[in-house]
């Protein structure tokens, strides 16, 4: 294991690859090591942004998890790191005193990860006070070598751990979405900590979605990837359904299926219109979903989505499937409903009726914005600290 960073500093690495076309592995440039790490100009150093940058917690689930850690006084400096696997040095982007974005050469395209290129980098420069994996999860010989570190490990998923039990076996904190989450979790490593505290709909930015004085021109949104898992097709079998006054908006940041339901909503005559892929900002996202009376989530088989939260914040009550495996807990009588899959047209009905006796954006405002969040985890963290200190000391 190496020492921890001088600064306080906090990392989260996601699962995305980067970088297309892939490299040819024939003529791949060699990784980079501790040398070239150390050569690295004093602008693309880690932990060398200015102390007590007030930087507003905002983003997605990325950026807010550790952005709120940073409010919070708890860490001083966040990176935000991924894999990359195509031509030429992988990216790096400061996007704020606080912020960077950094991305490292694969060693192969098999999850769990794996990059010589992060080992160095760590051995340079330290490992981060806070290591945040998520998904499909990093090879173990970083995490060993990040021993010193508070490893927090989310799914992001339905499934509570998609990484072998060889890497779990690290991790500090399982941050699940539902009680049976944690239980599985238990049931592999028992005495693991585990908090319910989905980074998607927990850590909500106040104004990041809010409500607008416009006029709301269609019944529901679905924002979603067009993928399976999505469960789109829960939605538009219930519109089949409905009179055609019943007006849908589906909006899609990605996925493979969106010209398919496309074809769908236009072969059957249905009321849906479509925005992207590729996805819009945020801003304009929020202007869609004032548009509308309330919002649907169709899935079963997901992770807690944090659309759940985002629509609240915009002041749209929300529609859940009942057999949505992560997050029901933020249906609340205040902030929705749920229906089964063969309910679901009956409460579209019902919810365009009743959408405005709902306060979906003061029940998040009460519980789930970052500033609750945030007390929370910290307060886990401290635990986990304190544990950990303990332990060294007792090997001395």
């Amino acid at each position: 294991m190496v020492a921890l960073s001088e600064r306080r500093s906090v990392v989260v690495i996601s699962d995305w690859v980067d970088g297309w076309p892939p490299a040819d592995p024939s003529a791949a440039t060699p990784p980079r090591d501790g040398s070239a790490w150390r050569a690295l100009d004093s602008a693309s150093r880690p932990w060398t942004g200015v102390a007590d940058h007030r930087q507003p917690v905002a983003g997605g689930y990325l950026e807010r998890l550790p952005l709120a850690l940073v409010a919070a006084g708890i860490v001083e400096q966040v990176e935000i790191w991924h894999h990359w696997r195509g031509e030429g040095d992988p990216p790096f982007h400061r996007d704020s005193p606080v912020l960077a974005r950094r991305a490292f050469r694969l060693d192969h395209d098999c999850a769990p990860f794996a990059s010589t290129e992060m080992i160095d980098f760590v051995r340079t420069f330290g490992a981060p006070h806070i290591l945040v994996v998520l998904g499909l999860g990093i090879a173990p010989e970083l995490l060993a070598l990040c021993e010193n570190s508070i490893i927090l490990y989310n799914s992001i998923d339905a499934p509570s751990l998609r990484v072998p039990p060889e890497v779990s076996e690290y991790f500090d904190l399982v941050i699940t979405g539902a009680q049976w989450q944690s239980d599985e979790v238990e049931a592999r490593h028992p005495g693991v900590r585990t908090a319910i505290l989905p980074v998607g709909p927990e850590f909500a930015a106040i104004d990041q979605f809010r409500p607008l004085d416009t006029v709301k021109d269609i019944d529901l949104i679905y924002v979603a990837a067009a993928q399976p898992y999505k469960r789109h097709d829960i939605l538009f079998d219930a519109i089949s359904q409905l009179p055609r006054d019943v007006r849908a908006l589906c909006v899609f940041g990605y996925g493979e299926d969106a010209d398919a339901l496309r074809h769908r909503a236009r072969d059957q005559n249905l009321s849906i219109e479509f925005v992207g892929p590729p996805g819009v900002p945020i801003d304009e996202v929020n202007r869609l979903m004032n548009r509308a009376k309330f919002g649907v989530v169709c899935g079963i088989d997901d992770g807690a989505p944090a659309i759940l939260t985002e629509y609240m914040l915009a002041g749209l009550p929300v529609l859940a499937n009942a057999g949505l495996r992560c997050g029901l807990q933020f249906i609340l009588p205040e902030t929705g409903m749920t229906a089964s899959t063969t309910g679901f047209a009956d409460a579209i009905l019902t919810m365009r009726e009743t959408y405005a006796e709902f306060r979906p954006r003061d029940a998040v405002l009460e519980r789930w914005t970052w500033q609750h969040s945030v007390v929370r985890l910290g307060a886990i963290i401290q635990q986990i600290h304190d544990a950990k200190q303990l332990h060294l000391h007792s090997q001395v």
